[in-house]
């Protein structure tokens, strides 16, 4: 399996290469050549290795996905590292992804069994166990350069924290995190995480991280790689969920599934892509966004239109506080027909210039939604209150504010035919604020967190400045 850039550049790469590389020499992000084709017998005997959630049957499942894109790591060793990282202990759950049936044939999968208490952590802590297998394996160093708008950030620093050749340094945007958020990361005092809090929003800490790694000079002098979800061995992990998803709502290869998807950056749901594409039954993926709604703007009306700074919403469910999709990329490639030059005049020089582009009277754009499977909706914060009420009004669980955007949504486009899967992508806890707004409580906080955040913070404040980032990187890329 070999894998391309999605703005036409000629190299083809093998999978470990571009495990620690993160974008293309072109800037464009790395796809297969071609997406592995899973038929009904496979799917079959696919859950019979998935076994309900079965103990070690996720890891088990987690092999066969990887195994069809992953040619350059022993099978032997691949199956080791999936056997490592999907444990009942790190996720306190045999069945890693279990489903909370909500009513007939609407469910949540719960993605927020992990560490840091988010969905992040599904690919997180698999990155981090490849980044040690293959630096071990090359005898080399890595300095992972990362952005944050809140659960990115403590799912890659819990998953590399004391990983041998790995420093993190990861950027998020100034007072604009949950107070837990900032406690979770803010209070590693690893010397191998570094916290980085950028006067901006997301999208400025996004816009930097793209900066340093095309310049190709000093990403090589310096060994910087990304766990950001351009990186594609982390959107490669998420698949494996939408296929244990469906196995536990389904009981035959023959029946479909619709999942519902909160997103800003398109890595969650630009997954289930790829699992549709692979033959997975999907009928529908729906795209939730907050009050930040360049996404849904553009399966309504085929305009892609980034917001400035200012013109980013600051919002109760900030993890999807952005307004440039770095993901979004990959789906437009498919969408153009795999057009490298197109992609990359619409993503390298209109989005520069004019800072959006428009498709919706190109014939392709219908294919969103009747090819690929695609709709969308939009959330604010008084349908996140009211959702967080209904649900543990009726159902007597508490929803944190993204997966409350992706209930909202997801009730739109339910169907009594087809089981709708809302992808979880948090822990209440995570964003207590609003959930005594709406409840008049305090969500239910996991022992190991009690106190967070009144621990000591490590943090360094810096402006939006490419050169002051590179400059930090430069001083401290020797911390071991």
């Amino acid at each position: 399996m070999l894998y391309l850039s999605t703005r036409g550049h000629p190299d083809r790469k093998h999978f470990c290469e571009i495990l620690l590389e993160g974008l293309a020499p072109d800037g464009g992000l790395y796809l297969p050549e071609r997406y592995p084709q899973v038929d009904a017998a496979t799917l079959a005997r696919w859950r019979g290795v998935f076994n309900g959630g079965a103990p070690g049957g996720y890891a088990a499942l987690a092999f066969e996905v990887l195994s069809l894109y992953i040619d350059d790591i022993p099978a032997a060793d691949l199956r080791a590292i999936c056997d490592k990282t999907y444990t009942e202990a790190v996720y306190g759950t045999a069945a890693i992804v279990p489903l909370k049936k909500l009513e007939e044939g609407f469910y949540l999968e719960a993605l927020s069994n992990g560490p840091t208490l988010a969905f992040k952590d599904m690919a997180m802590q698999l990155l981090g166990n490849l980044f040690e297998y293959e630096l071990a394996r090359r005898g080399e160093e890595l300095n992972i350069l990362g952005a944050t708008s809140g659960d990115t950030g403590s799912a890659a620093e819990y998953a590399m924290r004391g990983k041998q050749g790995v420093r993190v340094f990861m950027l998020s945007p100034h007072g604009r995190m949950s107070p837990f958020q900032q406690a979770q990361m803010f209070s590693l005092m690893d010397e191998n995480i570094h916290n980085i809090a950028i006067e901006g929003v997301f999208d400025d800490c996004q816009d930097i991280v793209k900066a340093v790694s095309n310049d190709l000079t000093f990403k090589r002098q310096y060994k910087i790689g990304t766990v950001n979800s351009i990186n594609w061995a982390r959107l490669l992990a998420q698949v494996v969920y939408y296929f244990a998803g469906f196995f536990q709502a389904t009981s035959n290869e023959s029946q479909k599934v619709s999942f519902t998807v909160p997103s800003g950056n398109f890595g969650n749901v630009c997954a289930g892509h790829v699992a549709r594409q692979m033959g997975l039954p999907i009928q529908t993926l729906a795209v939730a966004t907050n009050e930040n709604d360049v996404l849904d703007e553009f399966f309504r009306t085929g305009v892609y239109r980034v917001r400035a700074s200012a013109d980013t919403h600051e919002t109760s469910s900030p993890s999807m506080d952005i307004s440039k999709a770095s993901n979004f990329e990959r789906f437009v490639f498919d969408l153009l027909g795999r057009d490298g030059a197109r992609v990359k005049a619409l993503f390298g020089d209109a989005l520069s210039r004019e800072g959006r582009f428009e498709l919706g009277v190109d014939p392709v754009f219908a294919e969103a939604a009747s090819h690929y499977g695609f709709v969308s909706g939009k959330s604010t914060h008084a349908d996140r209150l009211a959702t967080i009420k209904d649900t543990f009004e009726r159902f007597g669980v508490v929803i944190d504010t993204h997966t409350a955007d992706g209930v909202k949504v997801a009730r739109a486009h339910a169907s009594a035919e087809v089981p709708m899967i809302v992808l979880e992508t948090a822990l209440p806890i995570k964003f207590s604020e609003t959930i005594v707004e709406a409840l008049g409580r305090q969500p239910d906080r996991p022992p190991q967190f009690e106190g967070i955040e009144a621990l000591p913070k490590r943090v360094h404040v810096m402006p939006a400045d490419v050169v002051a980032v590179k400059n930090y990187i430069v001083q401290h890329c020797g911390d071991s």
